[in-house]
């Protein structure tokens, strides 16, 4: 009955926004060997994380100009990965720019860097060593250590979300093996770590429905939506499946009215998931013995989503327990619309689970069967 979701990974903090080029090294030219070899290797900024792009100039011999033009000139990836194949074998000068840095600049440079014939290179280029951390400006080194710090702590909540994630994902497996009261005691502790995470509610919310932990279970219902509501970009999945719990939970504790509205509410909330939610709250009805409520749910879920063929019995079912006896003819009376809902229902599902009711039913208010009934997958 329930969607699977899953809290966000953050991101981590933007590193620093721009590295100030510095101004070009002079090197001393020196020949190249004979042969080629390979290099590779990864950018890493001041911060140690890796650069996401940028290119990576190799100078043979070194640099003597500004304007000098690479010998080969590699990509940087989405990982800060560069490398590069035949490349003649000497001493270079290795050069990150990135891709708005002007050509007479570096961000970085390493100068002596051998390549040999027939070997694969493997060269960093790490900004976070202390030799170019030296060559920042003051202004430079205190945004660096700002980030660091940013970074740190937004690591640190990763790593909590990660585990949260994890717990989520054993209290789904703990309900699915009907282990509830593991999946309570779970996120109960989860929720005491980061109480204003909706979805940990949620889940909470509906190991406790599963316990017949009602009041319980609808504070914590309605704790998730009141925080995901308040949330600057609400998740309306979220929030339309605690609503679709909280509908549950108020109607096994015999709030009808407080039910129905829950289930509006989610499926406002959730557009995309009324037809389903509106089914639920026609079973939840139909399974509390309200008959009325059952044919008003059922008509809220064949609006939202008319191929469901489950509303169409069920609301047959709640209207069949209102039929009358003629007592001249000893017919059965049944209420407008009952006929035509198990007709549907048959014509959705000939071969579903509640067909041979549906059926008999069908025949003892002597309706003819429809003969054009397809048989198709099992509702």
């Amino acid at each position: 009955m329930n969607k699977t979701y899953f809290l966000p990974r953050l991101a981590l903090a933007a590193l620093l926004a721009a590295l100030l080029p510095l101004a070009m090294f002079q090197a001393h030219a020196q020949t190249g060997a004979t042969g080629s070899g390979k290099v590779h290797g990864q950018v890493l900024n001041p911060t140690g994380a890796p650069m996401t792009s940028g290119n990576v100039s190799l100078y043979l011999g070194g640099m003597t100009s500004p304007n000098q033009e690479a010998k080969y000139t590699l990509p940087v990836d989405a990982n800060g990965n560069f490398k590069g194949d035949d490349v003649a074998a000497g001493t270079y000068t290795i050069v990150f720019r990135q891709l708005d840095t002007p050509k007479d600049k570096v961000v970085d440079q390493i100068d002596g860097v051998k390549i040999t014939a027939g070997q694969d290179t493997d060269q960093n280029i790490d900004m976070s060593r202390p030799e170019y951390i030296a060559k920042l400006t003051p202004e430079q080194r205190k945004a660096l250590e700002e980030t660091k710090e940013k970074n740190a702590s937004i690591l640190k909540e990763n790593a909590q979300i990660k585990n949260l994630n994890a717990d989520l994902n054993e209290a789904r497996q703990d309900r699915a093996s009907k282990n509830y009261t593991a999946a309570e005691t779970l996120m109960q502790k989860d929720v005491a770590i980061k109480p204003e995470e909706p979805l940990l509610w949620v889940e909470l919310g509906q190991a406790q429905l599963e316990l017949k932990q009602y009041p319980d279970a609808e504070t914590s219902l309605t704790k998730a939506i009141t925080l995901e509501q308040a949330a600057k970009k609400p998740n309306t999945d979220v929030e339309g499946a605690a609503g679709n719990a909280l509908g549950e939970t108020l109607a096994d504790e015999n709030k009808i009215p407080d039910s129905q509205a829950a289930y509006d509410a989610a499926a406002k909330a959730d557009p995309a998931q009324a037809g389903m939610f509106y089914q639920n709250e026609t079973i939840v009805m139909s399974r509390t013995g309200q008959t009325d409520a059952t044919v008003a749910a059922a008509d809220k879920a064949i609006a939202a989503d008319p191929t469901r063929p489950v509303p169409y019995y069920l609301k047959g079912q709640a209207l069949i327990n209102k039929a009358t006896v003629d007592p001249k003819t000893q017919k059965i009376i049944a209420p407008p619309g009952t006929q035509e809902a198990y007709q549907k229902y048959l014509e959705l599902a000939p071969n579903g689970p509640f067909s041979n009711d549906a059926k008999s039913v069908l025949a003892e208010l002597g309706q003819t069967q429809a003969t054009s009934y397809k048989a198709g997958k099992k509702h």
